[in-house]
């Protein structure tokens, strides 16, 4: 499936990666942001997770100028919500109650991950001559092609922000929604504590009073990372996430056979925390590196235990990105709690395009209200961060 794009290209709608050559992938993605590695789409492909029957058909678009990739944007046809973390389950359900199709649905962002990162894989002299416009046309093309309804593109970042941002026109059918996340930021620590000195005394205390409860429940922590991941491990690790949803009354997203792909494929990116108990795996958390942020995915627990998600997502997760030296820690969608443990409120992104026209005007007017709401909740999210103020709250 092909059509004209911009700057004299063309773009191809590929049905699967395996259509893609695996270095012009990497060339434009790179290995900063692991999420976009052609290694990460392929196994979630591979494994089953992304397909038709799980509504994730891959569906990505390649543009070609002169016969050469000058760019892709991982993208997929979509028959439900599921599994993308920028809800819009109520417009399905808006377009049901009047007998309107909603889907199919052209989504372009990474499966079943709530993290910001690039979404527009380009070269930079693409980016340099692709505007806002041309951009949205050729998102507009690519629905029409896939006999969709409308067009969502999650977590962007700031380069890709900055590309799909357009002046808002009476006629405009672009829709851009706001999100807000907490991430946790590192001023140059060299331990947990230096971290800890920054904060109030009482929110200091507090967290070493969290932490201590943890230790005194017997509980013990091991680091894990990348080949040294063993088929032990692995079976612990999925079993607790399998709980995670399954106590929830839903199936997990992922297979046992994605994670085995991704430790054997990328494991210089994968790193398991694991919380012992008298020798036995009782919990355990997966997370991702990339170049300058970790991304905390997934965890799980048979048991419950005082404060045990607290240390091994977050508490642990920051002292594995002070020791990787890494600069920032997102630990995923979602906590007003990761506030009082020093995580910073952060705007997300998505931009979308709704081709019915009563519709569009509809949620458009929704998205305004939204924006607004959160850009309220986020300012006042950064006057609750437990930061000393002022030099005479330095004991504790």
């Amino acid at each position: 499936m092909t059509f004209d794009g911009p700057a004299q290209s063309k773009v191809h709608i590929c049905r699967s990666i395996d259509d893609i050559n695996a270095a012009d992938w990497q060339n434009l993605a790179g290995n900063d942001y692991p999420f976009a590695r052609y290694d990460f789409l392929q196994a979630l492909e591979h494994s089953g997770c992304t397909n038709a029957a799980t509504g994730w058909q891959p569906s990505h678009l390649v543009i070609r100028q002169q016969g050469q990739v000058t760019g892709i944007i991982p993208a997929f046809l979509k028959n439900n919500s599921r599994g993308e973390y920028v809800f819009d389950f109520a417009w399905a359900e808006a377009y049901q109650r009047h007998g309107q199709p909603y889907y199919p649905k052209l989504l372009m962002a990474i499966p079943f991950t709530p993290s910001q990162g690039p979404r527009l894989l380009l070269t930079p002299q693409l980016r340099e001559i692709l505007d806002s416009a041309s951009l949205h046309k050729l998102l507009d093309k690519a629905t029409t092609a896939l006999g969709a309804h409308s067009w969502h593109l999650l977590f962007p970042n700031s380069a890709d922000q900055a590309l799909l941002c357009q002046p808002q026109t009476p006629d405009s059918s672009q829709l851009h929604r706001l999100g807000c996340q907490f991430h946790w930021h590192n001023a140059g620590y060299e331990a947990f504590d230096n971290f800890l000195a920054l904060l109030t005394s009482r929110k200091r205390k507090s967290i070493r009073k969290e932490r201590k409860q943890v230790s005194d429940q017997g509980i013990e922590f091991q680091r894990v990372s990348g080949s040294d991941i063993s088929d032990r491990v692995l079976d612990g690790f999925y079993v607790f996430y399998q709980a995670t949803y399954l106590k929830r009354g839903q199936q997990p997203y992922l297979n046992r056979d994605f994670f085995e792909r991704l430790f054997c494929q990328m494991p210089e990116h994968v790193h398991i925390v694991i919380a012992l108990k008298q020798g036995e795996m009782i919990a355990s958390a997966l997370f991702l590196s990339g170049t300058d942020t970790l991304y905390g995915r997934y965890w799980g627990c048979l048991d419950e235990y005082n404060h045990l998600h607290f240390e091994t997502c977050y508490y642990q997760g920051i002292e594995l990105a002070i020791d990787l030296g890494l600069q920032h820690f997102d630990a995923g969608a979602q906590g007003e709690h990761k506030l009082v443990r020093g995580f910073e409120p952060l705007l997300t992104h998505s931009w979308h395009s709704i081709e019915h026209p009563g519709f569009r005007d509809a949620i458009a007017n929704f998205v305004a209200e939204e924006r607004e709401g959160v850009r309220r909740y986020f300012e006042e999210s950064k006057t609750l961060l437990p930061f000393r103020q002022t030099e005479n709250d330095k004991g504790g």
